[in-house]
């Protein structure tokens, strides 16, 4: 018979296991040679068409019934089409021709959904019955603590998203009035990032006029973004104004007087927002919003490291920026460093090394980075998961480096811009990242492989102790949003990070989730993460990351069964389940449904997506 499944490894797999009886009547053992009853029309039929044989050895099982066989001659029962690594075992019922098959994956039974078969013989006869096989992934749940994972096992990672106020993006609140800021405040970020660029940096000359300043732009943007959440964004000063930055490169050009001027810019900013204003041709500079609401944490430039600007340069920026907004605002917090993602040992050690031999010497709050695994629409979907591991070596690195100075080694890391793909137009059509290749959006940012590559990716950053994950950005295109900067309308990326933050909170003054220890059977197609919470509850986060085929590029995922084990727990007095995937309508969004507590639960993912379980005590 022709296998149904083909294997990654490219074999055909067909594994036969039958068991041969011959029965007389009323259970007597007869030769086949005898008359027996003349054969009718063989058929085979089976109790149900999906078998799901877990990979710990439980067995799978289904009720063969055989009919019309010759009682005159021997009967077979087989199993065929089987993937490696399951066996299968039939036990007749007494006085008769059915029974019990029972299917056993071992351990090195990969995870899937395979097309397999009964097949009865009889003499000449043959009969068959097609059935689905499932093996599915074990998932234990224990009731310790993970101490290895997380900050001392506690997942403090909190959830966030951004803005890039500019002239072309700055009208989304007054333009969505329906829907925002309520769609952003449901959303429930933490210290929303803003990153003003072009026309939105608020200083356009330095003549001392009161024209030299202009905030229309970038407070329409500000001012909603402050009223709303925590009211607490994190302004990212990722650029000098323009008349100090090269008019070809746009990069800052370096000089004492041009760092000078920056600081002085930025100390100007701090005391907009957070001290009453400044006077300036003889015009009062503050903000709407003073004294209700203010800005607490700054960060001090963007992406460094492609941006023309060596280590040493930056640390000098760094070292002088800060200490002019800390003499301004003592109370405020700074992030440093936002870099993109490269090779971080050209970063780091010059970053943390003493102060006498030209390491930072200003305040530091936060080390921020980015994370994009790829620049390149042209990535398969496989190359996309595999950076996400590479992403937490970076962290693992960045902690080891802090950790050599005393006065950096609790300093928490933010991945402050996390998307999929990092590529843009770059005006002319072209792909910003490679120019001889046209732009194409990568919808992998809000399709059902990001219900995947998400939840994914906030698994393994919070586990290796990461602090704060930022979608890149709220109000974008179909690649990049949150929302829809057009329509006001959600995208899956919405609802994902919604409940990554609703499932996983991680608040000040609230204690963070503790990671709990987990046994997987198989882990290269699945992401699990279970916490606890403080007042009993568990949520166990199921990730569907299997990729269908190796060319696949915003494929469809394989579909993948785990089995929840959550018997070490205890008992539980009600469950939910959300469920995001293909199927999830992005404008309301998963429904919670309620099921019933087990001690064993399975999730079946069609495909790319996640399942969120909460069992509440």
């Amino acid at each position: 018979m022709k296998p149904l499944r083909i294997l990654k490894s490219g074999t055909l797999v067909a594994v036969l296991a039958a068991s041969v009886f011959t029965t007389g009547c009323g259970g007597a053992v007869s030769s086949s040679s005898g008359p027996g009853t003349p054969p009718g029309p063989l058929t085979v039929s089976l109790s149900t068409s999906t078998v799901i044989a877990p990979q710990d050895g439980t067995p799978g099982t289904v009720d063969v019934t055989v009919s019309g066989a010759n009682t005159g001659s021997s009967v077979s029962v087989a199993a065929s089409h089987l993937p490696s690594g399951v066996t299968s075992q039939f036990a007749p019922a007494a006085g008769g021709f059915s029974g019990t098959l029972s299917l056993v994956a071992g351990s090195t039974a990969p995870a899937g959904t395979y097309s397999a078969s009964v097949v009865v013989t009889n003499g000449t006869q043959t009969a068959s019955q097609s059935f689905v096989l499932v093996i599915a992934i074990v998932v234990s749940v224990g009731n310790s603590v993970d101490t290895t994972l997380g900050i001392g096992g506690k997942l403090e990672q909190f959830m966030s998203t951004s803005f890039q106020p500019s002239e072309g993006n700055y009208q989304f609140f007054q333009n969505h009035t329906a829907t925002e800021p309520a769609l952003l405040n449901k959303l429930g970020p933490q210290h929303i990032r803003l990153q003003a660029i072009s026309q939105a940096v608020p200083m356009k000359a330095n003549t001392g006029s009161a024209t030299d300043w202009d905030f229309t732009i970038l407070d329409a943007i500000v001012q909603p973004v402050l009223s709303l959440a925590d009211n607490s964004p994190e302004f990212q000063i990722a650029v000098a104004p323009a008349f100090l930055n090269d008019p070809v490169t746009g990069h800052i050009i370096f000089s004492a007087a041009n760092l000078q001027a920056f600081a002085d810019y930025s100390a100007n900013l701090v005391t907009y927002y957070n001290k009453g204003g400044f006077t300036w041709g003889g015009k009062n500079f503050v903000s709407p919003s003073y004294p209700q609401h203010q800005i607490t944490w700054w960060g001090i430039y963007n992406e460094y490291n492609i941006n023309g600007m060596t280590p040493s340069e930056y640390i000098q920026l760094y070292n002088t920026l800060v200490p002019a907004m800390l003499n301004v605002d003592s109370t405020i917090k700074i992030s440093g460093l936002e870099l993109s993602v490269a090779d971080p040992t050209m970063d780091l050690p010059p970053f943390v090394a003493p102060p006498a031999s030209g390491g930072v010497n200003a305040q530091v709050n936060v080390v921020a980075t980015h994370f994009y695994p790829t620049c390149n629409q042209r990535d398969v979907d496989t190359t996309l998961f595999d950076r996400v591991p590479q992403m937490v070596q970076y962290i693992n690195y960045v902690y080891q480096e802090l950790g050599t100075r005393a006065d950096l080694k609790n300093v928490p890391i933010w991945v402050t811009e996390n998307n999929v793909n990092a590529d843009y137009d770059n005006g002319n059509g072209m792909s910003n990242c490679i120019p001889t290749q046209k732009f194409v959006l990568d919808p992998r940012g809000t399709s059902a492989f990001f219900a995947a590559w998400r939840p994914y990716a906030f698994s393994q950053l919070g586990k290796a102790g990461n602090q704060a994950l930022y979608h890149w950005d709220y109000d974008a295109d179909a690649q990049s949003g949150e929302v829809d900067y057009n329509t006001g309308s959600t995208y899956l990326s919405y609802w994902v990070d919604y409940w990554l933050g609703q499932m996983f909170p991680s608040r000040p003054g609230s204690p963070a989730p503790d990671i709990l220890q987990l046994l997987v059977t198989e882990t290269s197609s699945t992401e699990i993460l279970g916490t606890k919470n403080g007042d009993g509850s568990v949520v166990v986060m199921v990730v569907d990351r299997a990729v269908q085929a190796s060319t696949d590029n915003n494929g469809t995922g394989d579909p993948r069964t785990e089995i929840v084990d959550v018997s070490a727990l205890g008992t539980f007095s009600g469950a939910t389940s959300i469920t995001i995937d293909a199927k999830t309508n992005a404008t309301s969004g998963p429904p919670s449904l309620n099921i019933t507590p087990a001690q064993k639960i399975s999730v079946t993912l069609g495909g790319y997506g996640v399942t969120f379980l909460k069992l509440k005590p």
